[in-house]
């Protein structure tokens, strides 16, 4: 398994971080289908204010340069549903101008093990 974990902003207005807060309440099916068929076995978004955080588990083959990407293009409705997100988010400060999710560094885990229990 690995884990990833990306940054994104919701524009600044409210009714639109509620729109996304609702939307995600209610995913599409077809959404969850592609997402799980592409690899993603967990998905956690979390929000404070615009800022979201995203945390992905995915099998080991997942390659996460194409994986979001393919996930989300499998089929119409996820076509359609990223549109929609896309809508309503906007890039990070410290995105490059090719990423849409900005990729975050690991710098702590306590399953290191420098971190093992003695």
């Amino acid at each position: 398994m690995k884990y990833f974990a990306s940054t994104l902003c919701l524009r600044d207005d409210p009714a639109k971080i509620e729109m996304y807060k609702e939307y995600h309440r209610n995913v599409w099916p077809e959404v969850l289908a592609d997402l799980r068929g592409g690899g993603i076995r967990e998905m956690r978004i979390f929000l404070r204010g615009r800022r979201m955080f995203m945390y992905i588990e995915t099998d080991d083959d997942f390659d996460p340069s194409s994986g979001l990407r393919r996930a989300g293009s499998s089929s119409a409705k996820s076509r359609e549903w990223n549109e929609l997100m896309a809508s309503l988010q906007e890039r990070a400060p410290e995105a490059n101008p090719d990423e849409w999710w900005a990729p975050m560094e690991l710098v702590f885990d306590t399953s290191w093990p420098q971190h093992a229990p003695r």
